[in-house]
């Protein structure tokens, strides 16, 4: 597999291929992002979405990889190393929802675990191997290269280096007893953000999270009527659903360099759904 050229920064985006991560992957490539990209999906059954990246002038990596194996992880690290060299930008987006959502009083101890190793203990791994790769970089003197978009965006911009955002949800702090231990997973990695925020600071790698709201996905698209009749009702400030767009906003904010003295914080992508009101 030849090498990808250096010269542009390199972002490794989890579940990329469809909902919110190709909603991110899209806002990265407008960027100026090369992509590495992966998901639990063989390329050949990953639909079109990704040639829309390439069409915006990147070049993308696909890594069929689940997560939650350390074995796919060291695979994943080793393909996105060997095709561009570098690694600028973690986006730890993949993500599952139990398989069968049950009452906490009746769940299943193996639906449980399989969440975890993909929602958190996966996430939480495959930072430790990438933060270990950045401060490798930091300490070969080399920062994200600088680019000149056609927004002409500041050099306070251009000088942001190493970026690790984690999409977690507003299931961090709203409880769905029918779906504990996809809660559970979302608040272990809220706290996870923090954790690594603190510890890579001294190395320059900003950590950060984003909490979406009620997103149109695949994921949801099985409870549309009731999120339907739940906002119309007044659920979120902003009457409307989420995009994955709407998420991808915020990500390419962060890496861009718009919150520079920001880590360890939470943007909520959620239309104000969580605001407390009475």
């Amino acid at each position: 597999m030849a090498q990808a050229q250096n010269d542009k920064p390199v972002a490794l985006v989890t579940g990329g291929s469809r909902g919110i991560g190709l909603g991110i992957c899209e806002k990265l490539a407008a960027e100026g992002f090369n992509l590495a990209v992966c998901g639990r999906r063989a390329a050949g059954d990953v639909p079109g979405g990704l040639a829309v990246l390439k069409e915006a002038g990147s070049e993308v990596q696909y890594v069929q990889a689940d997560i939650g194996v350390p074995t796919d992880r060291t695979r994943l690290l080793t393909v996105v190393r060997d095709r561009f060299g570098r690694l600028d930008v973690l986006v730890n987006n993949a993500g599952m929802a139990p398989r069968v959502r049950a009452d906490i009083l009746d769940a299943a101890e193996d639906v449980y675990e399989e969440v975890m190793k993909v929602n958190l203990q996966g996430p939480y791994f495959l930072t430790q191997a990438a933060a270990r790769w950045m401060r490798e970089q930091g300490k070969e003197g080399r920062k994200r290269t600088k680019i000149e978009p056609q927004d002409q965006r500041s050099e306070e911009r251009s000088r942001q280096s190493f970026s690790i955002i984690f999409i977690t949800s507003i299931s961090s702090t709203v409880a769905s007893p029918s779906r504990g231990e996809y809660c559970i997973s979302k608040a272990g990695l809220s706290m996870a953000a923090q954790l690594w925020a603190v510890r890579l600071a001294e190395y320059g790698i900003a950590v950060n999270e984003v909490r979406p709201g009620i997103i149109a996905t695949d994921m949801t698209s099985g409870v549309k009527e009731k999120y339907d009749k739940m906002i119309k009702e007044g659920l979120n400030l902003q009457p409307r659903w989420g995009t994955p767009e709407d998420v991808g906003k915020a990500v390419a904010s962060l890496v861009r360099g718009d919150w520079s003295f920001s880590t360890g914080g939470a943007i909520y992508v959620d239309g104000g759904m969580t605001v407390r009101r009475l």
